[in-house]
């Protein structure tokens, strides 16, 4: 059992090389970027060949969008109490979001000129839900219930098929409830393409986003620029700081939890305070592990990806967490750390405080999005916030009353800059000649 020390130079190095696998990257990079290039060679065909290859199903022109009739029946399939705590999590989601939307502003500058922004919905957006095996009904909830509080005219979902070509019922349930417009049977890198390039029967969108494995990850870097994409999202993981006040059995419950996702790629982090505490920890870590339905892969991610750490002082567990920049981030520590830890650890993607507050409630209801940034990416990614759905437009308007107070520094920086044609523009407004 490696334990590493927080502060010290060797768990720097060791995080610094943490999942770098660059030859397995590129062979990502080159297989990403063949299935990109044969769904727009292909268009349709190429997305169901790709589908039968991946995901075992036979899927054709005639079931490749999913019907008003397939939601209904998922829907129908579900308890009321199903529904009714699907469409709680969702009014919690709306609700938190409502009060982050921006609003259009307007100001007067030292000019006298009237500036300020007004914001637009992106007019057609594409997000991508894990399904198949694993369907992350939640994930519905998080992305198409923001793009439509945001306004999205058109809100395309593409999510994996089961072999047998059906969407689970309560993958279906929940886009029923939330109204995506267009859902389609695909996934993987070829549904990124799809999406960004469009094909016979899926127009392309304007922005993409959605969480995914490394092929989805990768297909979203490869289409950027030809659209939007939100921040990346990959593989679960979490940060757990604990002390001598924490439960041993809830601290291996919640890492537990986030080595359960399904990709093999997941990353757990328990960052205690002494030894004794990780013993405690792994020791309830054996006794659980076995009883969950998913134990052998939760046991792979256990194995590649738990990562054990200890510290002294608390500035140097705030530096390490800093490094690390979890997507989810626990405080399962005295409350009177509370406040040093938020001020300090600047970088997680979600921050769940006290005893009770396991990520799971992230997961799935309390309001926030759990779209969060991973791999690092939270040293400059925020997570999926409904501007993410928004586009931004300055506004600026002058008069010829107020024009003249603009008009010293606009030909001091056409001098500085040598750029005569831009001074220029604004002095024929005078009557000036050139």
């Amino acid at each position: 059992m490696k334990i590493y020390e927080a502060g010290s130079a060797e768990l720097s190095e060791f995080l610094n090389a943490f999942e770098r696998n660059e030859e397995a990257q590129d062979k990502v990079t080159e297989i990403v970027a063949g299935v990109i290039a044969q769904v727009r060679q292909g268009g349709d065909q190429a997305i169901f060949q790709y589908t039968a290859q991946f995901d075992g199903a036979q899927i054709n022109t005639e079931d490749f969008r999913v019907t008003e009739a397939e939601l209904q029946a998922g829907y129908d399939s579900l308890s009321e109490d199903d529904l009714a705590h699907i469409q709680k999590a969702k009014t919690q989601v709306e609700w938190f979001h409502k009060i982050t939307k921006p609003e259009n502003w307007g100001h007067t500058n030292q000019d006298g000129a009237d500036i300020g922004e007004r914001f637009y919905p992106i007019q057609s957006v594409g997000i991508y839900i894990p399904g198949g095996r694993v369907p992350l009904v939640s994930s519905v909830i998080m992305s198409v219930a923001l793009a439509k509080i945001a306004g999205n005219p058109r809100i395309v979902v593409a999510t994996p098929p089961l072999a047998d070509g059906s969407i689970s019922p309560g993958m279906l349930a929940a886009l029923k409830i939330c109204g995506a417009d267009e859902i389609y049977k695909m996934g993987g890198s070829q549904a990124i393409a799809a999406m960004a390039y469009g094909t016979e029967t899926v127009k392309p969108v304007d922005k993409i986003f959605g969480p995914g494995n490394a092929y989805v990850l990768e297909a979203k870097r490869q289409v950027f620029g030809k659209v939007g994409i939100d921040l990346l999202p990959g593989p679960s993981e979490v940060a757990i700081l604990a002390d001598e006040t924490a439960n041993p059995e809830w601290v291996a419950a919640d890492l537990l939890a986030q080595a359960e996702h399904g990709t093999g790629k997941e990353r757990v982090f328990l960052v205690a305070s002494s030894e004794e505490i990780i013993r405690q920890v792994e020791a309830a870590i054996v006794n659980q592990l076995p009883k969950l339905s998913h134990s052998d892969a939760i046991a792979n991610v256990m194995d590649k990806g738990y990562v054990r750490i200890t510290f002294n002082e608390l500035s140097d567990a705030i530096d390490v967490l800093n490094q690390i920049a979890p997507e989810h981030f626990e405080l399962q520590v005295k409350d009177e750390w509370f406040d040093e830890v938020q001020q300090g650890v600047t970088t997680a993607g979600a921050m769940l405080l006290g005893h009770h507050s396991p990520t799971v409630l992230g997961d799935f209801t309390a309001g926030p999005s759990h779209t969060l940034p991973t791999g690092g990416a939270g040293r400059f990614l925020s997570g999926l916030r409904i501007t993410d759905f928004l586009r931004r437009t300055s506004v600026v308007k002058y008069t010829a009353d107020n024009l003249p107070n603009a008009r010293d520094v606009v030909r001091t920086f056409s001098r500085l800059e040598q750029l005569d044609a831009h001074g220029n523009s604004l002095e024929v407004r005078f009557g000036d000649k050139k």
